[in-house]
């Protein structure tokens, strides 16, 4: 059973994308904030949460991600 959703890892510790709702292992989420979208998404959601909106699912993993 692997935990990560983007790789076939079964971490210990897991950490939500900002980028939609797929569970990440630590490799994975290292990948994610080299992006050069991740900057965006994250203060995506961080406007969406200050609206009220805690059911943000993000603005989609970018397909070379």
């Amino acid at each position: 059973m692997n935990l990560c959703d983007r790789c076939p890892d079964t971490p210990f510790v897991t950490i939500m994308s900002r980028f939609n709702t797929d569970i990440l292992c630590r490799k994975c989420e290292e990948l994610e904030k080299a992006h050069p979208g991740y900057k965006e998404a994250c203060e995506v959601e961080l406007a969406e949460v200050r609206k009220g909106n805690l059911n943000y699912p993000g603005i989609g993993k970018p397909s070379d991600l």
